[in-house]
């Protein structure tokens, strides 16, 4: 089976990996996004899908706009491949791309669809609390994540899941699942399932205010929003700004779903339930793992705290560092 695969990201690679080391798949060439420059020493930086295109010597073409660009659409019709695979390309393709390939144009997408289509599933599934997630390959369409869907895996979301833990694992499963779905659909052995447009929820990109916390909201929706938006979240504590990127809820129905050694923690708290301090409050530091914070309802203990310009830290050393003492304050992050 002649391929083009279609990525950017490193949750693309796996997939990439998968297919180049099937005896059945000859990856043709890859698409993927243009260089970009990082923030430090401003150096032209190939994105990961390249990196491993590059080390298999394939040809990569990183148009600014594929859609647009006819020197790469020439180069895709001349491939005349069985299949476009795309995984988290960033572009939307045209119906004329969607209608090159023999077979079909298919899409790894990180939600089990219709829920949350759109450009980050991963994050606003975690954002919203779910406690089950999954790989949905599809049959592409000019739509938004609405062609029809050709299988599902499902995958449970532990408590202190974050973003990266839940995509490092979704683009394992999502390789596994193409490779099985490309030899089934040759083998015409699937029989696509159009989507309830009626059930569909949306995924759009992160905005920067949806990374500052807000102390009024409960502890588990502070906490889902920093696993979600992980590792971005944004508090100020004495005038500055720094991140939270990990967290957990105490005191709650979620207690149960903690790792034992915080819900021992949980155990040994004296009784903080009914304390009548405003919301960014630290009402209490665990010795050996952080502060512990009111929020508008419920505790949220602050298990890895990134200071500006500083590498992320556990919480007891945040602890330490700034020589936190109960009673001081948390503000909203910008």
């Amino acid at each position: 089976m002649k391929i083009v695969f279609f990525g950017t990201p490193q949750f693309a690679v796996p997939t990439l990996e998968k297919l180049l080391n099937h005896s059945e798949f000859d990856v043709l060439a890859v698409v993927t996004q243009p260089d970009k420059r990082r923030e430090r020493g401003n150096k032209l930086t190939p994105t990961p899908v390249k990196a491993i295109a590059t080390a298999h010597n394939l040809p990569v073409w990183q148009p600014e706009r594929v859609k647009k660009d006819t020197e790469t659409l020439t180069k895709l019709k001349q491939l005349d491949a069985d299949v476009f695979v795309v995984v988290a390309y960033g572009q939307i393709l045209s119906a004329k791309i969607l209608n090159m390939p023999k077979l079909a144009c298919i899409n790894v997408h990180g939600s089990i669809l219709p829920k949350y289509r759109g450009a980050a599933p991963i994050q606003w599934c975690l954002y919203n609390g779910e406690r089950e997630t999954g790989i949905t390959t599809m049959l592409m369409d000019v739509g938004m994540d609405t062609g029809a869907m050709l299988q599902i895996v499902t995958t449970p979301i532990g408590l202190l899941d974050n973003a990266q833990d839940l995509a490092d694992r979704l683009a394992e499963i999502g390789g596994d699942l193409l490779v099985e779905t490309l030899l089934k659909l040759e083998g015409k052995e699937i029989q696509p399932i159009p989507q309830d447009n009626l059930a569909a929820t949306y995924a759009p990109l992160i905005q920067k205010q949806d990374y500052a916390l807000d102390w009024s909201k409960s502890a588990i929706q502070l906490h889902n929003q920093i696993r979600g938006f992980y590792p971005n979240c944004t508090a100020t504590f004495r005038n500055n700004l720094l991140k939270i990127t990990a967290s957990a809820p105490l005191g709650s129905v979620s207690d149960c779903d903690l790792p034992p050694e915080l819900q021992e923690l949980v155990h040994k708290l004296p009784d903080l339930s009914n304390t009548s301090d405003r919301p960014g409050v630290v009402v209490s530091i665990a010795k050996g793992i952080g502060a512990i914070v009111q929020t508008g309802e419920g505790l949220l203990l602050l298990r890895e705290i990134q200071l500006a310009g500083k590498r992320p830290q556990s919480g007891w050393d945040f602890v330490n560092g700034t020589r936190l003492t109960v009673g001081e304050v948390f503000g909203t992050g910008s």
